[in-house]
């Protein structure tokens, strides 16, 4: 069966990713370059139907590669209490990896 796209689970989030996919998922242990398999596939869907994990499809992997390690924008933290000259100004930068899916076995 040739899936066609399948919705997996990394980093507490979901993703529904196709073959040519490129995503951005929570950072992972893995070199630039390296193929990282995703192993919690909840769905696999092509042309003869959906396959619906309970909770995971049994079989089912994605492989992708690392294409980057980078950090997103800053997001500005700002705390205030007004009458008490209380303020915290503070910044985050999420880390992610850039993910190409390369293909989907069910």
């Amino acid at each position: 069966m040739a899936a066609s796209y399948a919705v997996v689970e990394t980093g507490g989030k979901q993703y529904r990713v196709a073959p040519g996919d490129t995503i951005d998922v929570e950072s992972l242990p893995s070199e630039k370059g390296a193929a990282v398999t995703l192993d919690c596939v909840l769905l696999v869907g092509s042309e003869d139907g959906v396959i619906v994990g309970n909770p995971t499809v049994a079989g089912a992997s994605v492989l992708a590669e690392v294409v980057t390690h980078d950090r997103g924008k800053k997001i500005i933290v700002f705390k205030y209490k007004n009458k008490t000259r209380y303020r915290r100004k503070t910044g985050h930068r999420q880390a992610y990896t850039r993910l190409h899916i390369q293909e989907i076995s069910a």
